[in-house]
Order: C-alpha cells, then structure tokens, then sequence
C-alpha cells in the first residue's frame, strides 16, 4: 500500500482536499463519484492542491448535474487570458441514469447533493458527491458527545493493557 494511504484509498488515487464540514454539518447517506469538466488550468490548480470544497454544493439544473459555490484558485504560471474565473459553476459528469436517481433523491424533502472530497483518480478529476441530509444544532452536538466517549472508551481500553 502507498505510503499515507488508508486501506479504503485505491493505489491510484491521490485525494487532493475532503468537505471536513460536510460531515460535520450532514449525515451522509450515500457516496457517489461523478467526474467534473474543467479546463487547463483548473486542472493544473487542483494538482497543485488549491481547492475549496467548503461552501460548494451540487444541483441539477436543465438535465444536467453542476457544482456551485467550488472555489479553484488561479494557476499562477497560466497567463492572463488563459486564466479561469475561480468561483465558476462546473458541470460534472454522470450517467443518464445516476442523473435520474440522484434527482429522485434529492426531491425527497431535507436532501441535497454535498461534495465530499476531490480526487486525482487514474489521472482523471473525480469528485465524491453525497446525499446527505441536514443535521440540526442538538443533532451535531449528539455526534460530537458520541465521538467522545467512544475516543475515551478507545483511550481507557489502551491503557487498561
């Protein structure tokens, strides 16, 4: 295995940034790969590392699948007019029939499509799109409780040996 792969990471797959918040701010009920169509330098820039997936969400619009709010900050060796605009929609790549599901599910009532982590997959950009449901204020702070205590219950049994 790579080094600093964890065992769920393929061999080939270099993640480039995780939605820290989005598992922070909604229980994700299904994961779900999509590819994202980009330019030169958009792509250039998510190798180099500098994305943000904190404030972006996912939405169908016309029959197609887009990704708003992304930011990709500009390729700094690209010139001028080669340049992209960093906050711009991307539409990403699914099948007509993930298309359909995903929009079945996101119909149904609290559900939205949150992007999850960025990822250079056999070369290609891949992003991980979740359907996720928002959580309220007691819920976060039920989770954050129970990862406490199964961290102490983890730290109590350690040192018991």
């Amino acid at each position: 295995m790579a080094k600093g792969t964890t065992p769920s990471q393929r061999s080939d797959e270099r993640v480039i940034t995780v939605n820290r918040r989005a598992f922070h701010d909604y229980d994700i009920e299904e994961e779900l790969e999509a590819g994202i169509q980009l330019t030169g330098s958009e792509i250039k820039s998510i190798r180099a590392g500098r994305v943000n997936l904190r404030d972006a969400y996912a939405r169908i619009e016309n029959g197609e699948l887009w990704l708003i709010g992304a930011h990709i900050s500009p390729y700094a060796q690209a010139s001028g007019r080669f340049q992209h605009d960093p906050d711009r929609p991307r539409k990403l790549l699914v099948h007509r029939n993930e298309l359909d599901y995903l929009r079945s599910k996101t119909e149904a009532k609290g559900y939205t499509l949150v992007p999850l982590r960025l990822a250079i997959r056999h070369g290609l950009a891949k992003v991980d799109l979740g359907i996720a449901r928002g959580r309220k204020k007691y819920d976060k702070r039920a989770v954050i409780a129970e990862r406490e205590a199964q961290r102490e219950m983890e730290r109590a049994l350690r040192h018991r040996w």
